[in-house]
């Protein structure tokens, strides 16, 4: 692991747990998901992935945090080097912070659904071991809309996105402009023969400038999205432990990518499974 991903992953875990201990509320757990139909660009067929993740949400009293860490396996299609017989293995996470301005100020707004305006700022980092190399760091800050739902929640957010990455085959550091990134964030909760939960975000992010390779970038669109089951509760579990379900996952233009280079589409049926301790 390279030791700024290092460092930004355990500075994310020292804010979770900290968050924790003075939580308002906390939630952490264990998650799976599967798909035979993922794809990455500058590959033209499927690639089949394991993808394993630590995360944790809370509420304290200025505002929420979210951390996550993924780790993503290939298992056919995407050698971890060119000419190599091992398939490719990469460490994602993501880190969120948002401040509240009604626990800030003490604010109620009565602005019909909207309940909260709060700032929300933090990083993805990442890495993965392919001739590429790919080293994301990206840094995110901008303003939060928070809607209440009958049974949930939904976040609208505005975010100035900007990202730094490494072309190991050309051998480069790449700096990408400052741009725009859009998102929505939701989850809504109901009965569907056990209880259940519908969660899931989008996130479009604006052209970041040219790549290692001189590509001029798109607009990149990501949405992931999953219906999930509480099938604890078959098992006398308390509610809300172990989940179980499927989702869908659009990727368009991966990482900005234009359509002309093969792979930089996603539409992937996944199968999901969560454990909150």
């Amino acid at each position: 692991m390279k030791p700024k991903l290092a460092s930004l992953i355990a500075a994310g875990l020292i804010a979770a747990t900290g968050s924790a201990l003075a939580a308002d509320f906390s939630d952490t757990w264990l998650g799976y998901r599967r798909s035979n139909s993922y794809m990455d660009p500058g590959i033209a067929v499927d690639v089949p992935k394991n993808i394993y993740t630590l995360g944790h949400f809370s509420g304290y009293k200025y505002g929420t945090n979210f951390f996550s860490v993924d780790i993503l396996q290939s298992l056919a299609n995407d050698p971890a080097h060119r000419n190599s017989t091992s398939q490719a293995q990469e460490l994602y996470a993501v880190y969120r912070s948002a401040l509240s301005s009604t626990k800030i100020l003490g604010t109620k707004y009565e602005l019909g659904p909207v309940k909260d305006f709060l700032l929300t700022f933090g990083f993805d980092a990442g890495a993965k071991d392919t001739t590429f190399a790919p080293r994301p760091f990206k840094l995110l800050i901008g303003p939060t809309v928070n809607i209440a739902l009958p049974v949930g929640f939904l976040d609208l957010s505005l975010l100035a996105y900007n990202e730094t990455n490494n072309n190991g085959i050309v051998g480069k550091k790449v700096d990408f402009d400052t741009t725009w990134q859009v998102g929505a964030l939701w989850g809504t909760f109901f009965n569907l023969g056990l209880p259940a939960k519908f969660t899931g975000f989008v996130a479009v992010t604006g052209p970041k400038g040219k790549d290692g390779f001189g590509v001029q970038t798109v607009t990149e669109t990501l949405m992931r999205a999953s219906l999930q089951w509480d099938v604890g509760t078959l098992a006398s579990l308390n509610k809300g432990t172990v989940f179980a379900g499927i989702g869908y996952e659009y990727w368009n233009n991966k990482f900005g990518n234009p359509s002309s280079l093969p792979g930089t589409k996603t539409s992937a049926p996944v199968l999901y499974a969560e454990w909150h301790f």
